[in-house]
Parts: structure tokens; sequence; C-alpha cells
């Protein structure tokens, strides 16, 4: 199990111990985490798992599968630090990752 944290745009904060192998849209689904809508189930065929990752834990994360920077084009409002959460598989590695949710997915 990996902590990940989850903080909504409003700022409120939550934590979910997350299994190794599940990906962060996963363990937000499966902790009932709000802001984290996975319409399309983690088969990167839409924009609803969008967040934010801080700049001390974007440069950790394996790179942007083919065809997440075109989804993250679909998504509200997209920075520079925006990953998909399906695409972001959880490990040790991520222990303490904090994600940023958007103000609303589309």
């Amino acid at each position: 199990m990996t902590k990940i944290k989850y903080i909504e745009h409003s700022g409120k904060e939550y934590e979910a111990d997350v299994v190794n192998g599940l990906t962060v849209m996963e363990g937000a689904v499966q902790n009932g985490i709000p802001g984290i809508d996975a319409d399309c189930g983690g088969s990167m065929a839409c924009a609803t798992c969008h967040v934010y990752i801080n700049d001390d834990w974007f440069s950790k994360l394996p790179e942007k599968e083919i065809g997440e920077d075109d989804m993250l084009d679909q998504a509200y409002e997209p920075k520079k630090n925006s990953r998909l959460s399906c695409q972001i598989i959880v490990s040790e590695k991520l222990e303490g990752l904090v994600v940023h949710l958007p103000e609303k997915q589309i």
C-alpha cells in the first residue's frame, strides 16, 4: 500500500492508502474521493481523471504514454503539470504523492 494525497480545488484534502499496482485514478474511485469521474474506466479515452502533479513529484513519474497529451488537451484547464491519473501506476516509489484536482472534470 502506498499513501496518496488528493487535494480538491477548494483545498480539502484526502489521504488514501492505495494498493500497489493500481492507478492513482483507481485509488480515488475505490476510496470514494470526489473530483475524479473516471468516465472511461481508465482506458485513456477521456480526460475525466485529470489531475495536477506537484512540481517536486512530476519528474519522478514515468513519461506520458502516447496519446495522453491528446486527451489532456480536452481536459478542463490543462497545465504543464497535468496528467491523467489513470496512467499513473502506484508503487512504493510514489509514497506521499500529492495530486491536485481541477475545479471540474469535463
